[in-house]
């Protein structure tokens, strides 16, 4: 283990969890349950190019249990963590591959993650039919998707200077 990157965890896992919840304090006008801005995945991308993907992993499962624990309570947990591994393999398979710019890894992160937390719930609450919120999640995973990834991608362009 890298001991000099022990303090960039512990500032990018403190980052994450503050851009949830400022997420949190930010009225989304869409009345439809479970969009999100996903702000917090900023850090987790740029710490997938600014570091490494095994780095940014526990960091984003660091970031979920302790704002779960702090901000969503055992459901939320749930929720947040299918949604958040999903997205995680789905986006660190794709950057692997390098045929995908960040804003195209973020992209399906924001979808795969929205797929993740529709399929617990309809495991959870035992009906198939909460997949009629997915195409709705969907079109929001795609355009939050995008904007976390411009957001990403801006920020890395200062923190490599």
């Amino acid at each position: 283990m890298d001991y000099k990157k022990i303090p960039y965890y512990g500032l990018f896992a403190a980052l994450a969890i503050l851009m949830g919840y400022v997420e949190m304090m930010i009225p989304v006008p869409i009345p439809i349950p479970g969009v999100k801005l996903g702000l917090a995945n900023v850090i987790i991308i740029i710490m997938m190019y600014f570091m490494d993907t095994k780095s940014a992993f526990f960091v984003s499962l660091i970031r979920v249990f302790l704002s779960g624990l702090l901000f969503a309570g055992f459901a939320g947990l749930l929720y947040s963590l299918a949604g958040a591994m999903l997205s995680f393999a789905v986006m660190a398979l794709l950057k692997k591959t390098g045929k995908f710019s960040i804003i195209g890894v973020s992209l399906a992160g924001g979808v795969f993650h929205n797929v993740g937390q529709v399929t617990v719930a309809a495991l959870v609450v035992e009906n198939v039919k909460m997949a009629y919120y997915l195409p709705f999640l969907l079109v929001s995973g795609v355009v939050t998707g995008i904007l976390i990834g411009i957001v990403a991608k801006t920020a890395l362009g200062y923190i490599k200077r």
